[in-house]
């Protein structure tokens, strides 16, 4: 199976990276890490910006771009980069910027109309891209990089200069082009909120190395890395779209044999979502309750307690009777383990006070 192979060593200034790490030819990978880890150089050393002592980056086995002595430059390299800041030409408009990055090249895989609908740029096509907004002008910027036909995407920190606002509004619309897009896509970011909403593989980076990689929704529940362990912990799970019940306005989906109620239709039966559940939003009774409001009431076993602060203390659940499914944290009292009895092993009912909905719908 085709894959992306990255791989990278070398000094840049006073920073050694040693980095080495696979992905799918599809979907987002995100980089995660804080500032200063070596995020952006990796970026760079992939778009043939950067060349360090030792490198090696494929797309695939007939698309190797650096290996030994052998260097794609930076110009022949199909890369699409989207920085922090979008640094659109001030002296056109939108739809300039937009066909700027046609012109560099002579494929035509990406289509003008879907780019222009599917980051809402119909009705900016005319503005000056001067008097844009933040948002406004990181979507053209993205769009201008689609629109060169890439066969990667880079997009180094792309909401990390907007303000909240600006952030919400921008983020459904990358859930979209994760849905749309074929090409693989390289994500940094260091905002655990980004990477839930948008990441199907995520790479752990601390200090210019990689911690962990794999699936995002097996490393935000693993107890030895530290997602797990944060006060704002939660886990993602990708579900089908299993029924669709008109008469109560909820949709079941269902997900290694344990089912999830949410408000509103999710989508077509068959179909795949991606569903968050925070720590904070559940709890945990050792019998099942007999009269609550809780829709979602699951049967599991406590799997590992987790490290908390003094008086909070951490659980990651397993669902399902013998624990094998789904991966559940939740965020307890210390108390509450005290007065439960709760130990490893012990069966318990998490009920699920909350679940959000992304807006990513997995291939």
């Amino acid at each position: 199976m085709s894959r992306i192979e990255a791989c990278f060593q070398g000094r840049v200034g006073g920073f050694d990276l040693d980095v080495a790490f696979t992905a799918p030819e599809t979907g987002v990978t995100a980089l995660f890490g804080p500032s200063g880890c070596g995020k952006t150089t990796i970026l760079r050393c992939i778009a043939g910006l950067e060349r360090l002592r030792y490198g090696h980056f494929s797309l695939s086995a007939d698309a190797v771009w650096q290996d030994n002595g052998y260097f794609l430059p930076s110009h022949r390299r199909p890369v699409g980069y989207v920085f922090q800041e979008a640094s659109l030409f001030p002296h056109v408009s939108v739809m300039g910027n937009l066909c700027f990055g046609m012109r560099r090249s002579k494929n035509r895989g990406i289509a003008f109309d879907d780019v222009v609908d599917l980051l809402g740029l119909v009705h900016l096509l005319d503005r000056a891209s001067a008097g844009l907004s933040g948002g406004e002008r990181q979507r053209v910027a993205i769009g201008r990089a689609l629109l060169s036909q890439p066969r990667l995407l880079l997009m180094d920190e792309p909401l990390s200069a907007l303000d909240r606002f600006s952030k919400d509004d921008i983020l459904p619309y990358l859930e979209r082009l994760h849905d749309a897009l074929s090409i693989p896509v390289i994500y940094v970011s260091h905002d655990i909120s980004e990477v839930e909403r948008l990441a199907d593989r995520l790479v752990l980076m601390q200090e210019g190395r990689v911690v962990a990689a794999g699936p995002i929704a097996t490393l935000l529940s693993k107890p030895d890395l530290p997602f797990a362990r944060r006060p704002d912990a939660a886990v993602v799970i990708d579900a089908t779209v299993a029924e669709w019940d008109a008469i109560y306005g909820l949709t079941r989906l269902t997900a290694a044999g344990t089912d999830f109620l949410v408000p509103g239709c999710a989508g077509e039966v068959g179909s795949c979502r991606r569903l968050r559940i925070a720590a904070g939003d559940v709890s945990l009774c050792r019998v099942a309750p007999t009269q609550t409001s809780i829709l979602n009431v699951l049967a599991g076993r406590v799997l590992a307690r987790l490290p908390g602060d003094d008086h909070q203390v951490g659980v990651l659940l397993g669902l399902g009777r013998a624990g094998e499914g789904v991966h559940l944290i939740a965020r307890i009292s210390k108390k509450s383990w005290e007065v439960l009895a709760l130990d490893v092993g012990t069966e318990v009912f998490a009920q699920v006070k909350g679940i959000a909905l992304t807006d990513v719908g997995l291939e």
